[in-house]
């Protein structure tokens, strides 16, 4: 196999976590992109004036508040007449911004629908318009709408774009997940395995024998098997000796009988033999 192919194994080999679950996700995100509900959101805009000339200052700080009580029971139950919602489906529909140097409210409202949209933040922009001007010689400003809501032309969500990208985000990171996973399951694993019916040889350590110890039983018996074997030689050269010397005397007997016993093997050897047989 060429260095291209192995390589190219070894990459589907290690990272097809990662390869499989990017495009699933991005398929999730473009699924729920196409089955989900589009919501449209449309936006009115409500000016602080100061009643005062040289109070802007005053004026941004009562835009802030005010834009506190947009999303405010008192100022909902008005609107909620208008739109045909109640007051706690207006509270999830509807909210206010504010901005930190302009005495400016935006109110924006949420819907299935562009035109449901746009009633419910001028629905709201309108409530809050009255509720504010009914203290205004308290307070010395006084609430304008400054441009009404315009229908959406397109659904603020769900996004396709963003949907797919959030959804090939998260396969990213379960890929990932999955391939540490993985590399951890395999590190754990032993580096080379044993087949399980290959024999298993013992090893014995060869230890040096100390000074003195006696040696092993099979060495001990060839000594004494050799020992025995020179006195035998001993005793019949000793008794052919004495042979001789009785033939020289006249009185042979005593020699032959001795070296007879010297050529004869012992009692044991005879009963090893014979249990050998």
């Amino acid at each position: 196999m060429t260095t291209p192919r192995r390589r190219a194994r070894h990459l589907v080999r290690r990272w097809w976590p990662v390869a499989l679950a990017v495009p699933l996700g991005a398929a999730a995100g473009a699924g729920y992109a196409v089955v989900s509900h589009p919501s449209y959101a449309a936006s009115a805009y409500v000016l602080v004036v100061p009643q005062n000339p040289g109070e802007a200052a005053t004026a941004t700080n009562f835009a802030q508040a005010y834009g506190r009580l947009a999303g405010q029971p008192q100022v909902l139950a008005v609107a909620a007449a208008e739109t045909g919602h109640t007051r706690a489906e207006l509270e999830s529909l509807v909210h206010g911004t504010t901005s930190p140097d302009a005495p400016m409210i935006e109110i924006t409202g949420t819907g299935t629908r562009p035109q449901e949209a746009a009633q419910t933040a001028d629905a709201v922009a309108r409530s809050l318009v009255s509720f504010a001007n009914t203290s205004s010689r308290d307070t010395s400003v006084r609430l304008v709408t400054l441009a009404p809501a315009a229908e959406p032309d397109k659904p603020t969500t769900p996004s396709a774009t963003l949907d797919v990208a959030v959804g090939g985000a998260a396969g990213l990171l379960v890929g990932a997940l999955v391939m540490m996973t993985r590399r951890r399951g395999e590190a754990a694993l032993p580096e080379a395995a044993e087949p399980a019916g290959a024999p298993v040889e013992p090893t014995t350590p060869a230890t040096p024998r100390p000074r003195g110890e006696e040696p092993p039983a099979a060495d001990q018996a060839g000594k004494t098997g050799q020992a025995e074997e020179t006195e035998k030689a001993e005793k019949a050269e000793k008794a052919e000796k004495a042979e001789k010397a009785e033939k020289a005397e006249g009185r042979p007997g005593k020699a032959a009988a001795v070296k007879k016993s010297a050529e004869e093997p012992p009692a044991k050897e005879k009963a090893a033999a014979g249990s050998g047989r």
